[in-house]
């Protein structure tokens, strides 16, 4: 694993960062997460770290835009657990259930990799596209899996963008149907 990016808070809010000697946004320091990268976040003149904070800000900002993905009983719930006994549940639990994720991401792309039955199905190529623009979407292009999967052919950007619209569209019909229950 390589160092955390690390991104400087000046007392004028400005983020610095260090590698490329510039000032960044939130959205920034999103674009860096979303690739893959660790970032570290520090308060210049005290030197508190100050990532846990900017990462809520970030997913408060997706949140508040429309960018669902933390349902109200779930957020709910992480209030809850801020004031009782399972706040050293939680994190454990939360990081359990991520790496879990993963874990089963990859595997699903190693097995649709793989040389089966199924794949002289018609349909299946592009069965296999979608739900690789699928994991892709829902980890947001984690290294963990997509390093681990060797990619057919690079898609072009409209082609992501029609992707990531397909399935935005899918997963807000599915949020509708599971609200409705």
């Amino acid at each position: 694993m390589s160092e955390p990016l690390l991104i400087k808070r000046y007392a004028s809010r400005r983020l610095y960062n260090t590698e490329t000697s510039d000032y960044v946004t939130l959205e920034d320091i999103a674009g860096f997460i979303r690739d893959g990268r660790d970032v570290k976040i520090v308060d210049l003149k005290s030197g508190d770290d100050l990532t846990r904070q900017f990462l809520l800000q970030i997913i408060a900002e997706h949140e508040s835009k429309g960018e669902n993905v933390l349902p109200i009983s779930v957020l709910t719930d992480l209030v809850r657990t801020y004031s009782t006994q399972a706040t050293s549940v939680v994190p454990d639990f939360l990081a359990s259930s991520f790496e879990m994720l993963r874990e089963g991401q990859s595997k699903m792309m190693e097995n649709m990799n793989a040389v089966s039955p199924m794949s002289n199905m018609p349909g299946f190529e592009a069965m296999k596209a979608g739900q690789e623009a699928f994991m892709k979407a829902m980890t947001g292009g984690m290294a963990a899996w997509s390093q681990d999967t060797p990619a057919a052919s690079e898609p072009t950007k409209s082609e992501d963008k029609e992707d990531l619209d397909e399935i935005k569209r899918q997963l807000a019909e599915m949020q509708e149907k599971l609200s409705k229950m």
